[in-house]
């Protein structure tokens, strides 16, 4: 985690906690009651500093993490909106530079609470409402702003003519809300498509890009689209080759682990390249001093301190928020890497063994069946305190269903490790699927 989280407080916890009250369903997509509340609040969506939005389902953190970091490298001073938040709310709001503190917070949600005035809205609503006000009320030259899910009505698409839009690989997930199908999702992703406005184009499927090029011409977008009007390839030299009308050059690799990272570090170059294009000085130095200053927990990142690191001497411990069958097939490339690695040097792969716990509006089995083949043992957990989660049993069933070869369950995160410990040889360790379990574990591990 970052070093710049600040302490729990109860402050704007309890204010958190009264706002998830005001509507009966957590999600309900509606732009409605997010521009009334706007409106109420002063409009600070026509007050912001150039926005970069972001929709997608893998690679929008990671990409927003990139791009802000070659923003900063090059003396911008960004905010940032991305959910959920991992440790503590405060995550999600980025005031140039530094996360949002406690009384600020406080102060900002109270001001919010007291203008909707007990009107039906969602968390997600108000809290963006909120984020709106507070980049508008602070100066800064750059705002990245993440979708919280799909984009034609999500409470972020309130922007009249952002910078530039960005849409990351689309894959198949939250199909209650965006639909079953990948042109259904894609339909909803292009949303944030907007007349005049640049759209970068991370690597799609042939009927996902052919829903996004037909609604950009319906809008009068222009595409920088993966594989046409940009591309990135590995270089000899271990780094990334980036190509485009605007620039081609050599980059370094990112300060993020696995090999899918190089579509977003070229997704984060593309809209790097556009927004010089638009004035805002961002020199070639500033991408390759950007790459490797990159923070993003949770993505790959190896434990080093806590109880879970102190249970398993000698481990290799890797947590993962990736929940969905696109980012299964992320770790599946990446537990091949490290097999592949442990040979060269050690002859033969050490196991990988997999705890997990995900919430129960997650395919499960389209998550788990592509890390199947490379996986030793998987214990299944419920993520404690979340009604939402999966059961150890139900999670297990569905392990087996996907391939697992070797299946436990456990009460939590801890007895699943003295089970490993007891029985292990130090090997590697993969804890994954949810986000949620991420940021508990995160505050004790971090």
């Amino acid at each position: 985690m970052t070093a710049d989280i600040p302490a729990v407080e109860q402050g704007s916890d309890a204010v958190l906690t009264r706002l998830m009250q005001l509507h009966p369903k957590v999600i309900d997509l509606s732009l409605d009651r997010t521009l009334d509340l706007l409106d109420r609040l002063g409009r600070p969506q026509d007050r912001l500093p150039p926005v970069v939005h972001v929709a997608g389902t893998n690679g929008k953190g990671s990409t927003i993490a990139t791009l802000r970091a070659i923003a900063e490298a090059a003396g911008l001073t960004v905010h940032v909106y991305t959910s959920p938040h991992l440790a503590q709310f405060h995550e999600r709001i980025r005031l140039a530079g530094k996360l949002i503190d406690e009384a600020a917070l406080l102060a900002l949600l109270e001001d919010c609470e007291r203008v909707n005035d007990n009107r039906p809205i969602t968390f997600f609503e108000i809290t963006t409402c909120a984020a709106f006000k507070a980049f508008a009320d602070t100066p800064a030259d750059l705002l990245l702003l993440e979708t919280g899910l799909g984009g034609r009505l999500d409470s972020t698409n309130v922007v009249d003519r952002p910078a530039a839009t960005v849409i990351t690989p689309i894959s198949i997930d939250h199909v209650q809300f965006l639909g079953d199908t990948l042109a259904k999702i894609a339909g909803e992703k292009a949303g944030i498509l907007k007349s005049g406005t640049p759209c970068i184009v991370g690597p799609q499927e042939a009927e996902t890009l052919r829903v996004l090029s037909d609604k950009a011409q319906t809008v009068g977008a222009s595409l920088a689209r993966h594989g046409l009007e940009w591309r990135i390839t590995d270089s000899p030299d271990g780094g990334y080759r980036f190509d485009s009308a605007a620039w081609s050059g050599t980059l370094p690799k990112p300060n993020l682990p696995g090999a899918h990272q190089r579509i977003n570090t070229g997704t984060a170059v593309a809209t790097a390249l556009i927004l010089r294009d638009q004035g805002i000085d961002i020199p070639d130095a500033a991408l390759e001093r950007g790459l490797r200053a990159i923070e993003w927990p949770a993505r790959l990142q190896t434990l080093k301190t806590g109880p879970i690191v102190e249970t398993l001497p000698g481990w290799h411990v890797v947590l993962d928020g990736g929940h969905n069958a696109a980012a299964g097939g992320i770790l599946a490339d990446e537990l091949a890497a490290w097999a592949a690695s442990d040979r060269a040097e050690f002859g033969q792969p050490r196991p990988v063994h997999v705890v997990c716990g995900m919430l129960n509006s997650k395919a499960a089995e389209d998550f788990l069946r592509p890390l199947a083949p490379h996986v030793a043992s998987f214990h299944a957990i419920a993520i404690p305190g979340e009604e939402n989660s999966f059961s150890a049993a139900e999670l297990s069933g569905m392990a087996r269903n996907a391939g697992m070869k070797t299946v436990e369950t456990a009460p939590d995160i801890m007895a699943a490790l003295a089970d490993l410990a007891s029985r292990e040889a130090p090997a590697r360790l993969l804890i994954c699927g949810s986000l949620y379990l991420a940021g508990q574990l995160l505050r004790q591990n971090g």
